[in-house]
């Protein structure tokens, strides 16, 4: 049997949940399954899913759901997953008959995929558990402050930033294996993994200066523009770190493929999430969760997306 898996690319909780559903679908169809791993982006170069769909079981994880009957297996946890009513619905009428799992309370996808298997198919992976506990404490930011989370000097922490930076689907099919058969922690010591975030850490150290240079304290929001010209590599959490007093962050950064906005809370400031993030940026066609979300835009529309990003600055600090 072939499966095809669709997951969130460049994504440390996509792949991860690719991992735990990987061990799954072996438990309930057997090891002789043979598995194509899609790795998904929301940038205007994605191509369709449903073309894609062309395995005997096809499955999508921590991704946007695709209205398709070729979709046999759906686990995804933002709280934009249904791009509109009609995605929902479909989504809805096939819950009984489909292997759809869509729960927004889940910190990461993974946890979903690993308690469903538990709970509705009786297949337990404790041994996966260290990589569920990375996956989820990573997802949704679980650490005691911006420094922890800018802390890369654990092994496993230095794997997700790799995956941030490299994670396409050929890189997903080569490192997907390595995480089924041996702990993550010793995956993550790899001496190739090394050589490729010793790189990625001198472009993290140039970003937090661009950040340094180009950003723009407002009330309750910091606004960096680093549009002028292309981004290299993006670091989470910087912003925070460099302004604690910020709420919100929004970043218009120009990539190799196009333009991107991301709009964060900071988990570590003194006020309350007042805004839901998700639905900001679903207005324009991005989403996320409501602590975090982003935004792609074509090349050709680098000046629009500084526009859109300066609009959801100034709502975000009224």
């Amino acid at each position: 049997m072939r499966a095809v898996v669709a997951t969130h690319g460049h994504c440390f909780d996509g792949l991860c949940s690719a991992v735990v559903f990987t061990r799954l679908l072996r438990a309930l169809r057997g090891n002789a399954t043979q598995f194509q791993y899609l790795s998904c982006g929301y940038s205007p170069t994605q191509r369709p899913l449903e073309p894609l769909l062309l395995g005997d079981e096809n499955a999508i994880l921590d991704y946007r759901f695709c209205a398709t009957d070729r979709l046999d297996w759906y686990f995804d946890h933002h709280r934009t997953g249904f791009g509109n009513a009609a995605d929902r619905a479909f989504f809805d009428a096939r819950t009984s008959s489909r292997d759809y799992h869509y729960d927004a309370s889940y910190s990461s996808c993974t946890k979903l995929v690993r308690d469903v298997a538990e709970s509705r198919y009786g297949v337990s992976m404790p041994d996966l558990a260290p990589l569920t506990e990375w996956a989820d404490k990573i997802d949704s930011a679980a650490f005691e402050s911006a420094e922890a989370a800018l802390d890369h000097s654990h092994p496993v922490m230095q794997l997700a930033s790799v995956v941030e930076h490299h994670g396409d689907s050929a890189f997903v099919s080569r490192l997907l294996p390595r995480l089924l058969e041996a702990p993550i922690e010793k995956v993550a010591v790899r001496s190739e993994l090394g050589s490729l975030y010793g790189k990625i850490r001198r472009k993290k150290a140039d970003f937090a200066r661009r950040v340094r240079k180009h950003a723009r304290s407002l009330e309750r929001v910091v606004l960096v523009d680093l549009s002028g010209s292309e981004l290299e590599s993006y670091g989470k959490f910087v912003t925070y770190a460099l302004y604690p007093q910020a709420m919100y962050s929004v970043i218009v950064a120009r990539l190799e493929n196009g333009a991107r906005i991301n709009v964060g809370y900071n988990p570590w400031s003194d006020r309350t999430l007042d805004r839901d993030l998700s639905s900001i940026c679903g207005r324009y066609g991005g989403g996320g969760h409501p602590f975090v979300g982003g935004i792609s835009f074509p090349p050709e529309d680098v000046q629009r997306a500084r526009h859109v990003a300066q609009e959801i600055a100034l709502e975000l600090d009224s």
